[in-house]
């Protein structure tokens, strides 16, 4: 940690004060013109010792490299036969959920890849923590610790929330405990930080910073109400515009994590796109929002309850719905056989109906056999709402790679990747990328078009 030096002069006043004559302090007033003074202190005595610091250690892997495998590249560059790995650290907080059985809500990201995870109390007990659950997509995770005399935060209602309520942030920001900053709600349902994650962001100006991912967002009352999860910045402190995930979400991710250990995506079955400005008067669309239906799954929930394309869903259990991300985003949260009101507008007309949520399976549990040689190995699926490219770009998802394949390691792609083009030919499915490389020899080199995360990558099979 740096230390700043101290002033001289304010060095002497340290060193040799206890010599001079100290005025004895002035009591702070308990009420100015007969009214009490506001002041936090109440509630964050009540909220602190359920929020903890959390201290993890891991090793990771450098990614895989193709030179790794060529001994002329190993003999002259010193490139090592295996990928190394390296130990890593974090810092992070958490939040106590549950006092009686030791649940601790934090951040994914705080826990992932940890060999060792440390939980620090408040009142400076110890303990090592088990990973009971962890979900990448919304960035939480719970950990459990045995302890007994815990202190857990009752859980508030973030869909209570309105722009310009007070909140609090707790946490840990560069290994400082239990700091606390207070702010206001900035803003409710931000999304856009990772557009393959399910988001709906609260956002606030409580000064957030790294260390705080994990802590606790909570309301005047000491309620939780969000988890502290990111910020934007351009100097990597705070700038005032934090972001948490609102405790609604964190609810019912942390019952399925509990409950199965990970999170069983729901699908309602179909493919669309926010409503344009400029066709809402067309579709008898009034106000802003809503998802318009391009298309319907067979078999879907959504195809059962008979939602068709063209129509318009509004709303969803009665909450309105800002466009397809959210949409995405809530259906994503539930499960499978949990019915839902879907609140339509077809040809101008009101419409209600219920479905039936669907099993979402991870995408591995789908993958089709590779469609040539080079790609032998990887399993592939189609862009669907498991997908985080869904409704927004064409193209095959890679599943799974399979360790043993050599194939498809030399063709250097990867769980996650979408192929959008063969030999700069665009691909929309299977289907597709199937007639593109039905031509080709299994000795032919062919490139791909592959989009990795936030990159656009153009890849040569060899």
């Amino acid at each position: 940690m740096h230390h700043t030096k101290l002033p001289l002069a304010f060095a002497a006043l340290l060193l040799f004060g206890s010599a001079l004559p100290t005025p004895a302090p002035a009591a702070l007033p308990a009420q100015v013109g007969g009214q009490p003074l506001p002041t936090l202190a109440p509630t964050i005595k009540l909220a602190g010792p359920a929020v903890v610091n959390i201290a993890t250690r891991g090793t990771q892997t450098a990614p895989y490299n193709p030179f790794y495998d060529d001994p002329f590249f190993r003999r002259f560059f010193g490139a090592p036969a295996q990928p190394r790995e390296r130990e890593t650290s974090s810092l992070g907080s958490g939040v106590i959920v549950d006092a009686q059985r030791g649940y601790i809500l934090t951040n994914h990201h705080v826990v992932a890849g940890a060999d060792e995870i440390r939980v620090v109390l408040q009142d400076e007990r110890s303990f090592t923590a088990k990973l009971v659950g962890s979900d990448e997509r919304t960035d939480l995770a719970v950990i459990q610790i045995e302890a007994k005399g815990l202190k857990g935060l009752p859980l508030g209602d973030s869909d209570a929330l309105e722009v310009g309520d007070f909140v609090v942030a707790i946490g840990n920001p560069f290994g400082l405990d239990h700091t606390v900053t207070s702010g206001i709600v900035s803003g409710l349902g931000r999304r856009g930080l990772n557009e393959e994650n399910y988001e709906d962001f609260i956002q606030t100006d409580a000064a957030i910073n790294p260390g705080n991912s994990g802590g606790a967002l909570i309301d005047l009352r000491g309620n939780l109400v969000g988890i502290n999860t990111a910020i934007i910045s351009r100097s990597g402190g705070n700038m005032g515009i934090g972001f948490a995930i609102p405790v609604n979400m964190a609810r019912n991710v942390m019952q399925q994590l509990i409950e199965h250990g990970a999170v069983e995506r729901g699908l309602l079955g179909v493919t669309g796109q926010d409503v344009p400005p400029e066709l809402a008067d067309d579709l008898g669309v009034t106000g802003r929002g809503g998802a318009l239906i391009s298309a319907v799954s067979p078999g879907g929930g959504a195809e059962k309850a008979g939602v068709q394309a063209g129509d318009v869903i509004v709303a969803l259990d009665g909450k309105t719905i800002a466009g397809m991300d959210e949409l995405r985003n809530r259906i994503g949260l539930l499960r499978k056989g949990q019915k839902v009101r879907l609140d339509l507008v077809r040809d101008g007309r009101p419409v209600v109906l219920a479905a039936t949520i669907s099993a979402g399976p991870e995408l591995a549990a789908t993958g089709t056999a590779a469609p040539h040689k080079k790609l032998a190995g990887a399993a592939l699926a189609e862009v669907d709402e498991r997908s985080p490219y869904f409704g927004r770009l064409k193209g095959v998802m890679v599943v799974s790679v399979a360790d043993d394949s050599n194939a498809a390691r030399r063709a250097r792609i990867a769980p996650g990747d979408l192929i959008t083009a063969v030999n700069r030919k665009p691909v929309a499915n299977l289907a597709d990328l199937r007639r593109a490389l039905a031509g080709l020899g299994d000795d032919a080199v062919f490139a791909l078009s592959i989009r990795r995360g936030n990159m656009s990558l153009f890849i040569t099979v060899p």
